[in-house]
């Protein structure tokens, strides 16, 4: 893992020395293709542990840091990283579940002692699943955000359709916030300058998300979200699991969060009043629930791994 401060970090460092702190610091990884992954990770003065946090499909980083900057206002260490083909991550020849695994593992494997934590929401949420269940041991204890093996194809291929809705771009901010409004009707409008950061302005002036188009072939190859596999991998996970599903997502109903409870042997529901994009929609709500979630492991464990 290579660690270097931002440019904002040192320009405000002198004047805003207790602020410090709630500023990322951008953090790198190295992938199972060698694709570089790029995160940025916030740190406390004295952590109490750490949490890993994986972002969605075609999201970035970013999505996570409300959660983060409150995470370490609880004393948390956060780190937030881009998926292979994501934000400032490479992009790479292909998107298998597979490799969103591998990369996982390799991100434990630099980091050098698993996280308290790891976070993740549908996509992220998937490959730490699969990681976990299936032995990597990636974890003290493991955050699923309204992800299940069983999801609503349905609701599946509408998001893949608005994800792929756009191949010549937008030709404004605004343009693309009101796709985004559209696509989720009665939300809270969104600030088209709240964007920048998930899109990118190329040379013809227009703007595209910010991630390899070539992602979109995940979504289309059965075995990314294999059902059985899912189920066995749930089957497996030996730490104690939150899964977090809002009560407003098509994607993941509540008879697919109890099949899933079903299944992991040490699993807990929370319901969010939210859709699919649960730490969007209500992040308040959202990282008090967590939080209390990890506080409640720390007292159960004493502070200590506990991988019974």
């Amino acid at each position: 893992m290579r660690t270097h401060d931002s440019d904002t970090v040192r320009e405000t460092e002198q004047v805003m020395p207790h602020q410090d702190r709630m500023r990322p610091h951008r953090t790198e990884f190295v992938g199972a293709d060698g694709n570089a992954l790029v995160g940025d990770c916030w740190d406390p003065p004295n952590p109490r542990g750490s949490v890993l946090l994986l972002h969605g499909g075609g999201q970035t980083r970013h999505s996570w840091v409300r959660t983060a900057e409150r995470l370490v206002a609880a004393g948390w260490t956060a780190i937030a990283v881009d998926a292979r083909g994501h934000g400032d991550s490479a992009w790479t020849a292909q998107y298998r579940l597979d490799d969103f695994v591998a990369d996982l593992r390799g991100i434990i494997g630099q980091w050098g002692t698993p996280p308290t934590a790891v976070v993740g929401a549908s996509l992220g949420g998937r490959t730490a699943l699969t990681a976990e269940g299936e032995g990597m041991s990636i974890c003290s204890a493991l955050v699923l955000v309204d992800i299940a093996p069983n999801i609503n194809r349905t609701e599946q291929r509408r998001v893949q359709s608005f994800l792929s809705a756009a191949p010549d771009g937008f030709s404004s901010l605004d343009e693309a916030a009101a796709a985004i409004d559209a696509y989720r009707p009665g939300r809270p409008k969104r600030n088209p300058a709240g964007l920048r950061k998930n899109l990118r302005q190329r040379d013809n002036g227009r703007w595209y998300w910010h991630w390899d188009p070539k992602f979109l072939e995940f979504g289309k190859d059965p075995e990314n979200s294999s059902t059985e596999r899912l189920n066995r991998a749930a089957s497996e996970i030996p730490v104690p699991t939150l899964l977090v599903r809002g009560t407003r997502s098509g994607m993941v109903s509540a008879e697919s969060a109890a099949d899933l409870l079903n299944r992991i042997p040490r699993g807990e529901l929370v319901e969010v009043d939210a859709g699919h994009m649960v730490t969007g929609d209500d992040n308040d709500v959202f990282t008090e629930r967590l939080t209390t979630f990890l506080d409640d492991y720390m007292a159960c464990s004493g502070g200590a791994i506990d991988r019974r």
